[in-house]
């Protein structure tokens, strides 16, 4: 039963994602501290803003809407980061280093019934229609 635990979690996938998830959340920090201390500030210079600040009260209740913003535009930061530092680039060097060629398609549609039969076929199997080879 270890053994088998064992080599669960010596799997390259489980490695992969655990990594994933610690590099995620140091990257997230970095990204908060990236919106709170500089983007937030930036967008408050027109007036005297500071998003973390925003509240209003209702009764009792405090419901500070200013940390949702900033949330917002954490998220809009982190989102835009991993797309341009991250997937841009690995899909950028995927596509680079590919090697093997497209592949043609064995199949065509039937132009009557619109079923998806073999390329060298010259009657419908589903439709029974001639089509042209």
């Amino acid at each position: 039963m270890l053994k088998d635990f064992k080599a669960f979690i010596l799997r390259g996938n489980v490695v992969d994602l655990a990594v994933g998830v610690v590099i995620g959340a140091a990257f997230a920090a970095v990204v908060t501290a990236l919106v709170e201390g500089i983007f937030t500030p930036l967008l408050a210079i027109p007036g005297e803003t500071n998003f973390g600040d925003l509240h209003f009260t209702i009764g009792g209740g405090v419901f500070q809407y200013g940390m949702v913003i900033n949330a917002v535009i954490s998220f809009l930061v982190i989102a835009a980061a991993v797309f341009f530092l991250v997937v841009k680039p690995v899909n950028a060097l995927m596509a680079r280093r590919k090697t093997e060629p497209d592949v043609e398609s064995t199949t065509k549609d039937c132009r009557h019934c619109l079923s998806s039969i073999p390329a060298g076929a010259t009657v419908c199997a589903f439709c029974t229609r001639d089509v042209a080879a």
